[in-house]
């Protein structure tokens, strides 16, 4: 025992020491490159004098990042990440100004802007040193992970080691988008967990046991898989893949609410009117994901999937867990050892060298956007949305900075051994809304995301305990050019003209807002020659139209409670027959004093939400199958608008019009939105039995927390949502502690 901590310390030192002299020996090259840097006297002196000054300096720099980084970055919590990766250089630069004036030498001297430059390259020299000499040796690799997550090493695991398990969310990627990505070699560390190469039969899906009978284990051998030691001719799957259907509303906020606290009851869509509360509330608004996470809990009973030893990382909703970092629900909440929604963020930000090399990335990507941008838009390629203004930013935070602190936080629970972890990597969803689904830009993202599931999956074999690595999404993405670019006016434009309301100028000359102006002339028995004079009913009655994705919502505040068709007509007569004709529209929903609620089409189709059914004529049909209940259950929502609008969808290549400025969009029903996917171990049980459809978030969520109970066994405990008889389901085998 001795013996072994004696070498790992003489090994520790070893790498000190070499990390020290390849610092020393960037700062004495950056010395001889840059003018204004300088480690000897105006007189000059001797090589060795030059030599000790850069040794001194470079060991001042390292212990001064080592001691004093941790505790500036932990009193900038206060400031915007996104800034706080933008300090790193300033920071940094200043903490090797102060080393060279504490050098014994007095000879170092850098300018301002200089110190920034060499600050940087020297952090980055020694983090590339630092990990090439941990390489070969795991506890060192270990080590290192740990700080990269900010993690206390955890006592023993008590009682017999049971597995662990790994939620990772891939944001927006549909499954037909990560079955494409399989087959063109772009996510290779999924398509190993498939056995989906060159040699492996063609499509990468697999469904069902080991086909030589019995279950594949290879989906548990630390990490969550084997270590690759098959040759190419003999690989063997060891994930299933699974697709699943969202609800109408196909976006996080209802899929990650569902998934986590087994409800989506209420969400009608990203962002709605509820006239009770006179409020609009957005999924991504810190208030109303907390107000949405306390009405999940209060409705099914339950804490959520992560209330026994779980961590949430980079979610919307925390699941309950004890551990939560980069949560939105909890960012409006005193900062407290219990609530630290931004702790990610200083675990990530307090190695100098992480925040350096992401600070790097961060400019580097939104250099790339720019680049990519300019050059779609001299191609002329279609369709297109503006990406200019801070959108470089945004898409480099959650692409670079967001993937960082995420992924850094899930090794730290690995590592500690956490029984269970939720983290969402949001980087396609993001690049894809501007790009499209399928474009060259959000391949590359996919081809990232990739390497972050090897990095975890390495992670994973130097943990406490085994781990299992479920992979899944939220919803997926449908492509199309937007409603604006089609007919030159807004959903919001469409309905206030509908209503007999004032216009932009360049609305109202398009087709559809004259259209939508002669019907409401006519609806009101006006002459169309009557323009001179344009009617103006009461301004409360100006309606508020939100937008998610391609689905729309209309609602009047004026009016307490959800109007019906009946009093929609009786206000604005030419509204709804001229939303429902529109080319661009696929159906509204509006409830009916008649039939309780009705679905209407163009060329005045309208059928009574009760007879609604999945393959009969109407305007659900270019919906596929699912489209019929999805509706009926949105339509028995408190809090649904009082008119529902879904965007026309071309069933032959799978677009539809998005009424925000988005090319990839979801968020209603239409094309690959509304197909997420679920990719998971073959020594967990099927998600759900006999080949079966798995239908809606709240589904997931059941299936979910049944491989948690078949991993840790009862200290799971059944949620209230939960059926023994779900036929859906199937028998869940629950394992024997392992």
């Amino acid at each position: 025992m001795r013996g072994g901590r004696l070498r790992t310390v003489l090994s520790q030192l070893g790498r000190s020491a070499t990390v020290w002299a390849v610092s020393t020996l960037t700062m004495l090259i950056l010395a001889g490159a840059l003018p204004d840097f300088q480690l000897q006297s105006a007189d000059g002196d001797s090589a060795t004098r030059i030599a000790i000054t850069a040794a001194l300096g470079a060991g001042g720099f390292g212990l001064l990042s080592a001691l004093v980084w941790p505790l500036m970055v932990r009193f900038l919590l206060l400031v915007p990440a996104l800034v706080l990766g933008l300090l790193v250089f300033f920071l940094n630069g200043a903490l090797l100004l102060i080393a060279l004036r504490l050098n014994p030498a007095a000879r170092g001297d850098a300018s301002p802007e200089t110190a920034v430059v060499v600050a940087a390259v020297m952090s980055a020299v020694a983090s590339a040193t630092g990990a090439a000499l941990a390489v070969r040796d795991d506890d060192a690799y270990r080590r290192r992970l740990y700080r990269l997550a900010d993690r206390r090493r955890r006592a023993p695991l008590p009682g017999p080691v049971t597995h662990g398990t790994l939620f990772l969310q891939l944001d927006g990627v549909g499954h037909d988008v990560l079955e494409r990505a399989v087959r063109k070699g772009l996510m290779p560390t999924v398509a190993r967990w498939l056995a989906a190469g060159e040699d492996a039969p063609r499509g990468g899906t697999v469904r069902g046991d080991d086909p030589r009978g019995g279950t594949a284990r290879g989906g548990t051998a630390r990490g969550g898989m084997g270590r690759g030691g098959m040759g190419r001719g003999d690989r063997e799957p060891t994930h299933r893949l699974t697709p699943w259907r969202t609800d109408w509303s196909s976006q996080t906020g209802a899929s990650q609410l569902g998934i986590l606290h087994g409800s989506t009851f209420d969400v009608p869509a990203f962002r709605w009117y509820e006239k009770d509360q006179r409020e609009v509330m957005v999924s991504n608004r810190p208030t109303s994901a907390a107000e949405l996470q306390r009405r999940a809990v209060e409705r099914t009973g339950d804490g959520g999937l992560l209330t026994a030893d779980g961590a949430s990382r980079g979610n919307l909703f925390s699941g309950g867990a004890d551990e939560q970092a980069l949560v939105l629900s909890i960012a409006t909440k005193r900062r407290s050892r219990e609530n630290r929604s931004r702790a990610g963020y200083f675990a990530y930000f307090s190695d100098p060298a992480n925040a350096v090399r992401t600070a790097l990335s961060f400019v580097a990507e939104a250099g790339r956007e720019i680049g990519q941008s300019t050059r779609a838009r001299l191609r002329g390629d279609r369709p297109r949305v503006s990406r200019g203004g801070l959108y470089p930013l945004i898409r480099a935070f959650a692409t670079v900075v967001e993937r960082d602190v995420v992924v850094a936080a899930v090794m730290g629970d690995i590592l500690a051994g956490r029984t269970s972890v939720y983290a969402d990597l949001v980087a396609y969803d993001e690049v894809a809304h501007h790009s499209g689904p399928h474009s060259r830009d959000a391949e590359k993202v996919l081809a990232r995301l990739d390497r972050s599931l090897a990095l975890i999956e390495k992670c994973a074999e130097h943990a406490p305990r085994p781990y299992r690595i479920v992979v899944l999404s939220d919803h997926g993405q449908s492509p199309g050019e937007t409603f604006r670019a089609r007919y030159g006016l807004t959903l919001g434009d469409l309905v206030r003209a509908g209503c007999g309301l004032p216009v932009p100028r360049r609305a109202g000359r398009t087709r559809s807002g004259a259209e939508a102006r002669a019907a409401v002339r006519a609806a009101l028995r006006r002459p169309v020659e009557e323009s001179g004079e344009q009617h103006r009913p009461d301004r409360r009655s100006e309606p508020i139209v939100l937008a998610s994705g391609n689905l729309g919502l209309v609602s009047f505040p004026d009016v307490g409670h959800r109007m019906s068709k009946e009093e929609i007509d009786a206000r604005h007569p030419a509204l709804l027959p001229t939303l429902a004709n529109h080319p661009g529209i696929g159906f509204l929903l509006v409830r009916s004093e008649e039939h309780g609620g009705v679905v209407l089409g163009a060329y005045g189709a309208e059928i009574p939400v009760a007879e609604l059914a999945d393959g009969a004529r109407g305007p659900l049909a270019p919906f596929g199958p699912g489209a019929a209940d999805a509706v009926r259950r949105t339509h028995s929502f408190p809090h649904t608008a009082d008119i529902m609008v879904n965007s026309f969808h071309d069933p032959a290549d799978g677009e539809v019009l998005a009424f925000e400025e988005q090319i990839g969009s979801h968020g209603g029903l239409g094309g690959c939105q509304g197909k997420p996917f679920l990719l998971s171990p073959l020594d967990l049980s099927e998600p759900v039995a006999d080949g079966g459809a798995l239908v809606g978030a709240e589904r997931v969520h059941r299936v979910l927390r049944r491989w948690l109970r078949e991993c840790h066994g009862p200290q799971v405990p059944v949620g209230t949502t939960e059926r023994a008889d779900d036929a859906g389901e199937g028998t869940a085998a629950v394992d024997a502690p392992r």
